[in-house]
């Protein structure tokens, strides 16, 4: 009989039985690896009960002692490396190789920064005309933090979220996505051993329609942080629309990468393979269009197709493998759906799926990186997000018209510039719609700097400074000294 991974609800510091149960399936073989609670309007109760009675013990807690637990989380996940990259693997489908090198180390690194840069947060303040009148600013946190996590990046983006508001002082109640709920759950144990407080983080597992419904909708969580799609995020605004709760929403994308002429391509064509396919193409700042200037368009589609096709697509656990499984069965079947509907309607696959058979024979959700060219940038391949391995290389001839075909369509979370002129690169990132420019690199990350996407990518923004503004409210104190 195969041995799954029970997965239980954490609640006030306990795990505790769920009645229903779902199935949850490790990408590479499509076989059900663990078992994840059904939670709903009971066990979220619960759970916001458990942390709205923690959060005045929490809140008042010296910043200095919730720091020092926050490092401690560190230390104890960091000792946990391994086992940690192995699970997130069989959970997300990505290689074991990814999530030692980016997600685990990010996942203790997001810990650590929030530990620290909760003790450096300043306040404002400043004198009035009025003799002996001053005005300062003080931040208190919110309450219960309800935090929403998506499949791609378990571990990275759960603690980014976690890391901040309770480190500010709030309570959280935390859903993971039911794809992907092992880490999380592995965690829970984590925070118990370094000493959080029972009540100040429960996790819920379940759907987005029984649990993460229960959650946005709960009048005692007054804020919600949550990564996903944007037809979902539109059902999270209907359904807070009447109790005006604090909002971050991190959404769906539809990135371009520019490539002028003068680009250096010994760095820009490894850097965008790696935009392109990571994880899969699972990350919401992954490329998927890339406009190349016409007089380098052949060379650069040559070498770029090279490349593409050199990635090793297999098992997740080879420490060669650099692309593993998509998430499940479905998404594999869309993101295929969209490769085949641009094939239909007169694109050219260049390499990829239904052009290099995939050597790889468990009966996993695999894809291989699949390059499109010959699209229209009205095509639904063009304006749509498929999140997956897939990419369309284009061509522009000038500043002005690439421009504005990289603002054409609804989503703006990022764009990666790729040009040797300096006044071009600054003058080129403020025109793009997009809440972050990479120039000539990608994905460089500081977390001191804002974080977020505009039109239908999202509204908010993290960081740190931003994190704890949005985790917090602010206090105004006007004192008058005769």
């Amino acid at each position: 009989m195969t041995k799954f991974v029970q997965v239980k609800n954490f609640i006030n510091g306990e795990f505790t039985d769920c009645v229903g149960m779902l199935d949850s399936f490790n990408p590479a073989t499509g076989e059900v690896w663990a078992k994840i609670p059904d939670s709903g309007q009971n066990e979220v109760d619960a759970a916001v009960n458990a942390a709205a009675q923690a959060f005045p013990g929490w809140s008042q807690t010296p910043q200095a002692k919730r720091s020092a637990i926050l490092q401690k989380v560190a230390d104890i996940l960091e000792s946990r490396f391994d086992e940690f990259a192995v699970a997130e693997s069989r959970d997300q489908g990505k290689p074991v190789s990814l999530a030692k090198k980016m997600d685990i180390p990010r996942a203790v690194h997001n810990m650590r920064f929030f530990a620290t840069s909760c003790l450096n947060y300043q306040e404002k303040a400043n004198y009035m005309d009025i003799p002996g009148a001053l005005n300062y600013t003080t931040r208190l946190p919110v309450g219960v933090a309800g935090i929403i996590c998506p499949w791609n990046l378990p571990m990275f983006l759960l603690t980014f979220k976690l890391a901040p508001a309770i480190a500010s002082g709030n309570t959280v109640v935390c859903k993971p996505s039911e794809m992907t709920s092992v880490t999380a759950w592995m965690f829970c144990e984590v925070l118990n051993e370094a000493g959080v407080p029972p009540g100040v983080v429960n996790m819920v597992f379940g759907t987005g329609p029984k649990a993460g419904d229960a959650l946005v909708r709960h009048p005692s969580v007054p804020l919600i942080s949550f990564t996903g799609g944007t037809a979902t995020a539109c059902l999270i605004k209907a359904a807070i629309a009447t109790q005006c709760k604090k909002l971050a929403l991190e959404l769906s994308a539809k990135n371009a990468g520019i490539i002028f002429e003068d680009a250096d391509l010994e760095k820009c064509i490894p850097t965008t393979i790696r935009s392109c396919f990571v994880n899969q193409g699972e990350v919401a700042l992954c490329t998927s269009r890339v406009f190349v200037q016409r007089s380098i368009y052949d060379r650069f589609l040559e070498k770029f197709i090279a490349e593409a096709r050199a990635i090793k697509v297999g098992d997740p656990s080879e420490p060669d493998t650099w692309m593993g499984a998509l998430v499940t069965q479905e998404h594999a079947a869309k993101v295929v759906g969209y490769i085949q509907q641009a094939a239909e309607g007169g694109a050219t696959i260049q390499c990829g799926h239904g052009v290099v058979k995939l050597l790889y024979l468990l009966q996993g959700y695999f894809v291989r990186p699949t390059i499109i060219t010959d699209v229209k940038d009205d095509d639904v391949i063009m304006q749509e997000e498929v999140f997956g391995p897939v990419v369309c290389v284009v061509p522009f001839d000038n500043e002005e018209e690439v421009v504005k075909r990289a603002n054409g369509v609804q989503y703006g979370i990022c764009v990666a510039l790729w040009t040797s002129d300096v006044g071009r690169l600054h003058r080129v990132a403020r025109k793009l719609e997009a809440g972050t420019v990479w120039a000539n690199c990608w994905l460089v990350r500081n977390l001191y700097m804002p974080f977020g996407g505009c039109k239908s990518s999202g509204v908010g923004r993290e960081g740190a400074v931003d994190s704890m503004e949005f985790y917090t409210d602010v206090k105004t104190v006007c004192v008058q000294i005769e």
